[in-house]
């Protein structure tokens, strides 16, 4: 029987159990589509024969609200959702957002803040014995001693704050079952030590056989930053499944312990996982309250893929889901795009055809799927790495394939598009088609930044590749008489851009003639490189000092450069140039970003605002007084003389 999991105590009932296996406590609202990391592992455990009931959104200040279907048989799973909690919940200037587009109706409020915790105490109060294992991303990034930007401390490992037993991390597909069979087999969850991609505590490491890492103790890095950072990039270079080690970090009456990485998923596997039956959508009970937002960009989505050998220092994915690349094949995809296409509110479109980086179809080289990733090195950063091999012609087949299935009237391509990887490529058939048929008016692409000095600490390419891409793919769409642009993801305030760096970007855009609408501010999210630097004011690769701007105002005043044109950025704007000793920006030139502060005032303002001073000076509006300076340097207009008129014009 295709249907949901069930939600209620009677939902149970009619299916003839009498408890579940798993209770499992999310974050979100159910939504049992495979872009929701809760749907994939619910559907996984029933596939392997288990009971599974779904607790979303309990009320967390009600002990009876995860009483939902009574004790379950082997143990409690908790995931705070599809995102981080704090990131769902606050912005970079720790503002509360409005929406929550995983809740009903968007509403905010529906769980707590550090999600994880929260759920696993509220289980602890009522069950004290039983087995509570937490996943997902919020689990995964935390699942060592990490930085919490929220509360600006280094926080411990979570499976001991969430009085957790085991941290299943990354994926989970395969450490989920691996739990399940185990307690199902008797085994006692303290017992549970060898399952690959996960994070368990002992009183000793008497019980390792192998080898393993001893990182410094949690007491270390809370009185010394730069331990951390040492342990961060221990952490870092551990992240394969094929060399990373077993990793230990003392607390001051037990150790956490993390196992290597789950190995990667194959495509016999992955198709398997994608062909489960999933509803795809939110559970009907949710209609009422204005349905989930969050299914509106990934209904009509394929996921074509797992894991970025990219390689961005401000990613976590490197800790998440691996740097290995993981496909589905061309048979699966194409299936789930058919059944897309029988939905009613299919209207042509496939919305994207991707993953975390759409253009990367196979692994960055031969040796990955043996030997893994190199611990130390990467693949695109600083340049191409000799053994990477660039290739297309897998996405270009899938997306023509996809394209020629009837009811199909375009395919996009949404995902993240790696730049560098395309000018890698020899051959332009692959960008040459996706500017023919898969965008539409505008690629979203991220450069970042134009400063080599912060594209370096971002794990990004230099600048003279993004332009050179830039290039092509104008020369692109002008044979193919295209009107088509680039919009530019762009981040400020990332650690080693100072005020001068972010000018630079600003005078890029005055040079290019865009203006972002939207801007990222570096968010320190846990687990990443940059979050790292962020917290210790050194680079954990290198272990060399990284200016960083925490000071809210300074990072006001880079954001605001990016969107200097927004008459409401002109004080900071102005504060910024005077700071940094680029008053040279300032002024009627083409080349400055903004004009004087008493030359500010356009010249259809009301009058009795402050004339201008080329008001005052020629008797004309400063818009007439630019044309005229632009003239007179072409030889094309005589020499402005005073007017001695002080009248608006």
């Amino acid at each position: 029987m295709k249907d949901f999991l069930p939600i209620t105590r009677e939902d149970m009932q009619k299916r003839g159990w009498d408890s579940v296996d798993f209770a499992f406590v999310i974050g979100d609202a159910y939504v049992d589509h495979p872009s929701f990391g809760p749907a994939i592992i619910s559907r996984v455990l029933e596939a392997a024969g288990y009971r599974v009931g779904i607790i979303a959104q309990p009320d967390w200040k009600d002990e009876n609200s995860i009483n939902v279907f009574g004790e379950p048989r082997l143990g409690f799973l908790v995931c705070a959702g599809n995102i981080d909690s704090m990131v769902n919940h606050y912005t970079v200037s720790k503002k509360r957002r409005a929406k929550d587009f995983y809740t009903p109706g968007g509403v905010m409020g529906k769980r707590p803040d550090h999600a994880t915790v929260v759920y696993g105490n509220l289980i602890r109060r009522t069950y004290r014995n039983k087995p509570v294992i937490i996943g997902g991303i919020e689990a995964s990034l935390r699942r060592m001693a990490h930085y919490d930007y929220w509360d600006d401390c280094l926080k411990r490992s979570v499976l001991l704050d969430a009085q957790a037993d085991i941290l299943s991390f990354g994926m989970g597909e395969h450490s989920i079952v691996e739990i399940a069979d185990a307690l199902d087999s008797g085994i006692p969850v303290s017992e549970i030590t060898f399952v690959s991609g996960t994070v368990y505590k002992a009183r000793t490491l008497d019980h390792l056989s192998g080898e393993y890492l001893l990182l410094p103790s949690y007491r270390e890095m809370s009185e010394d930053k730069l331990q951390y950072a040492r342990s961060f990039y221990t952490q870092y270079t551990n992240t394969d499944p094929f060399s990373g080690k077993v990793l230990c970090e003392p607390y001051d009456n037990c150790f956490v312990i993390q196992n290597p990485m789950s190995r990667p998923l194959s495509q016999e596997e992955m198709d398997s996982i994608y062909a489960l039956p999933y509803m795809r959508t939110y559970h009907p009970c949710y209609e009422k309250e204005g349905g989930i937002d969050a299914i509106k960009e990934v209904k009509f989505s394929l996921i074509s893929n797992r894991g970025c050998f990219g390689g961005c220092s401000f990613c976590a994915l490197t800790f998440h889901q691996g740097r290995i690349i993981q496909t589905r094949s061309h048979e699966s995809i194409i299936a789930e795009a058919q059944e897309m296409i029988k939905d009613p509110d299919f209207k042509g479109y496939i919305h994207d055809v991707g993953g975390p980086t759409a253009n990367f179809r196979r692994p960055a080289c031969d040796k990955q799927l043996k030997y893994g990733v190199c611990p130390q090195k990467q693949c695109l950063f600083p340049k191409p790495c000799a053994n990477l091999k660039v290739d297309h012609t897998d996405y270009l087949s899938l997306l023509r394939k996809l394209r020629a299935l009837p009811g199909v009237k375009k395919v996009f391509i949404r995902s993240g598009i790696r730049f560098d990887y395309i000018m890698a490529d020899p051959d332009d058939t692959f960008l040459r088609e996706m500017c023919q048929y898969h965008i539409s008016g505008q690629l979203k692409v991220a450069p970042e930044h134009v400063a080599d000095a912060v594209l370096s600490k971002l794990g990004k390419p230099a600048n003279s590749v993004y332009q050179a891409f830039c290039r092509k793919y104008a020369q692109i769409n002008k044979a193919l008489g295209k009107e088509q642009y680039l919009v530019p993801y762009l981040m400020s305030s990332h650690p080693g851009s100072t005020l001068k760096e972010a000018i630079a970007l600003a005078e890029y855009l005055r040079d290019i003639g865009c203006s972002p609408e939207q801007v990222q501010d570096f968010y320190p999210t846990p687990s990443t490189i940059s979050t790292c630097m962020y917290y210790t004011g050194v680079d954990p690769r290198t272990m060399q000092p990284v200016y960083v701007a925490h000071n809210p105002h300074e990072k006001a005043m880079q954001r605001a450069l990016i969107q200097y044109k927004n008459p409401k950025n002109y004080e900071l704007v102005y504060e910024a140039l005077v700071t940094a000793h680029r008053t040279d920006l300032i002024g009627f030139d083409k080349k400055c970003l903004i004009r004087p502060r008493n030359s500010s005032v356009p010249h259809s303002a009301k009058p009795q605002k402050p004339l201008t001073e080329a008001e005052k000076k020629y008797g004309i509006s400063f818009e007439k007084y630019d044309s005229i300076q632009k003239a007179e340097k072409q030889g094309n207009h005589r020499p402005l003389k005073h007017s001695g008129r002080r009248k608006r014009v």
